[in-house]
Order: structure tokens, then C-alpha cells, then sequence
């Protein structure tokens, strides 16, 4: 069964750039470069944006939420069948894109932390990820990260 979907949410022409900037492992020092506006003025409109989006507090979790509620740019799918992740990886995924912590992970997995920190950076390597939004953004390529499943933590 599929998981109704939530509103569309309306980000801002740079909000909207920001969090697209992030999505491909750029810091945010590099996206406002990129946009010709200053660092402080791209946090700001980061920080409106994950306002919208549920009042993400991490990258990561802004990003799965912009997905979900198409206040962004879903990225081009890739073939799932180029990616192997073990159980253990696909795990994370979800909790990296509520934003939990590692310890955190290890508590709701019921695993030690320096197993999901290990587990964590062999997702990263397998994704070919530089950061956790860019996990999430090549997670969702994968369709290793689904807009039903960000919908149901954001219920």
C-alpha cells in the first residue's frame, strides 16, 4: 500500500538553488560561489528552507523532504541493479535522512556505534557519496530511498 502524499511545499527561486547545490556533495561555502551571493546569505536562505521542509535541521534531511514534497528537482534515476548494498547499508539510509546521529543509529538498530560508524562509511564509499545529502540525493538515484518512505517519518 502507498502512503498518501503530503502538500507540495513552495521553496523560494533560492532556497530552492541552495538545497540543489548541496544535493551533489558541494559545501555551502562552494554553492554560494557558485551563485555569486555570499556564504551568509546562502545559510540564510538554507536555513528558510529547511524551515518549510518540516523544520529539517540536517542537509540530509532537508534534501529527502524536498524529494518527497517536490520543492525540488528529483534527481535522474539509475539502475538499481549497478548497486549492491548489504542489509546493514540500507539500514542508515533512512535514519541518515531523518538526520539521526550515529549513536543514535546504533540505539534504534540495536548495533554497536563504532559498527555503524564503519557501516556508515562503507554506504558512503558504495554510493560514491562526499557527504550525508549526497548520499541521500544518491540514494534516491538508487531508489534505495523512496518518497513513501520519507512521507511516513514525516507523518
Amino acid at each position: 500500500m502507498t502512503a498518501p502524499a503530503v502538500a507540495t511545499i513552495e521553496l523560494a527561486p533560492r532556497e530552492r538553488q541552495v538545497l540543489e547545490g548541496l544535493s551533489d556533495g558541494s559545501t555551502l561555502a562552494t554553492v554560494a560561489l557558485t551563485l555569486k551571493i555570499r556564504e551568509g546569505t546562502a545559510r540564510g536562505y538554507l536555513k528558510l528552507a529547511k524551515r518549510k521542509l518540516y523544520g529539517a535541521s540536517e542537509n540530509a534531511t532537508a534534501l529527502a523532504n524536498a524529494y518527497a514534497t517536490n520543492a525540488i528537482a528529483r534527481p535522474d534515476l539509475l539502475d538499481p541493479e549497478g548497486l549492491f548494498l548489504p542489509r546493514e547499508q540500507r539500514d542508515l539510509i533512512p535514519l541518515i535522512g531523518r538526520g539521526l546521529s550515529a549513536g543514535t543509529m546504533a540505539l534504534e538498530l540495536k548495533r554497536q556505534v563504532d559498527i555503524v560508524r564503519r557501516e556508515g562509511r562503507d554506504l558512503m564509499a558504495n554510493l560514491g557519496a562526499t557527504n550525508r545529502a549526497h548520499a541521500i540525493r544518491r540514494a534516491w538515484q538508487y531508489q534505495a530511498l523512496t518518497a513513501d518512505q520519507v512521507i511516513a517519518w514525516l507523518r
